[in-house]
């Protein structure tokens, strides 16, 4: 029994490895283009983009690790199927199902990882993006520069002269709207960084209000405009992972996340017997299709995980999942159980 462990998994990591380094490439690629996209609305160095694709990294893992585990145990076993090796095993008495007892333990594991990846680290993840990017933007939004085009102020479009230490002169806003235009022009501006804010103080200027029909002008000696940058959920201790996960609103999307984190981590535990079902066959009467087979399954497992998690009710959980482990039993019964 422990040199049959031993030979599965080192069998099962030949299987894996190759498909789950070919699968995070192309899915590092995408997330990689992706944060590429970013530099449209911030400046990042190359460290900072370095720094923004290790945040993406569970991310990553969430997306190929469960697709390359399904697949690479269908294929591990038809592969022992096809050289042999698993009829030879079965001949000696050692059934499918004391097969699956081998199996369990990987599984569980995977399904562990997916579980901490899913609930524990995208959120800290997300939270620490959030958190990057809302900094860069309110330096971006800071750090206005005289006589560039195309520098914004929250909703605004916001240009200047010139600048004199920290003060800026001559001073044009402009918030386009559908319905009507406003221009805000000031000859002196001074921006303030205030926490989870930034504040624009104009001084000797006007602000106008163009329509269709109407038109308004307000003539000002001093005006505050304030800008409050959107903040992430704080995520930096386990109380604050709980109280993430703990205050969710039935129609949060939230509570979609929460439904399809639960069927990505169950999914290498409760396909188990579906590995068994299509790695078993027998080379000589069976052509191997058992590739497709495991690439079909998937899809039909993230589509209708899909459909159910919009759907943001949990109770259907365990109608799917009873019906999932029903189909594996039954492909089970009908072609490995009469045979082997």
């Amino acid at each position: 029994m422990r040199l049959l462990k031993k030979y599965l998994s080192r069998t099962l990591q030949s299987s894996f490895f190759p498909i789950f380094l070919s699968l995070f490439t192309i899915t590092s690629v995408v997330f990689l283009v992706k944060i590429a996209a970013l530099t449209s609305v911030i400046t990042i160095t190359f460290g900072e983009l370095a720094y923004l694709y290790l945040l993406k990294v569970p991310v990553i893992l969430y997306y190929t690790l469960p697709i390359t585990f399904f697949i690479a145990m269908v294929l591990n076993l038809s592969k022992l199927s096809g050289e042999y090796e698993l009829i030879v095993i079965s001949s000696f008495g050692f059934s499918p199902l004391r097969l699956l007892f081998i199996l369990l333990p990987v599984s569980f594991l995977a399904s562990a990882a997916l579980f901490v990846i899913s609930f524990v680290l995208i959120p800290q993840t997300d939270y620490l993006e959030d958190k990057f990017v809302t900094l860069k933007k309110q330096e971006a939004e800071f750090n206005i520069k005289p006589s560039e085009y195309g520098q914004i102020f929250g909703p605004w479009f916001i240009y200047v002269e010139g600048k004199d230490g920290g003060i800026y002169k001559d001073v044009t806003l402009f918030e386009p709207n559908l319905n009507k235009d406003t221009f805000v022009m000031a000859k002196e501006a001074n921006i303030q960084n205030e926490q989870n804010a930034l504040k624009l103080e104009l001084s000797n200027g006007v602000a106008m209000n163009i329509s269709t029909n109407k038109f308004q002008q307000i003539d000002f000696e001093k005006m505050m405009m304030r800008y409050k940058t959107s903040q992430a959920e704080e995520i930096n201790t386990i109380e604050d992972l709980i109280t993430y996960w703990s205050k969710i609103d039935p129609t949060s999307p939230k509570k979609r996340t929460l439904i399809q984190n639960i069927f990505i981590s169950l999914f290498p535990l409760i396909s188990l017997l579906f590995y068994v079902a299509f790695g078993f066959y027998n080379p000589r009467y069976e052509k191997n299709k058992n590739t497709i087979y495991a690439i079909v399954l998937t899809t039909i497992y993230m589509i209708s995980m899909q459909k159910v998690a919009e759907m943001k009710n949990i109770d259907l959980i365990y109608i799917f999942v009873g019906v999932w482990v029903f189909l594996s039993y039954t492909t089970y019964r009908v072609k490995v159980k009469p045979y082997y």
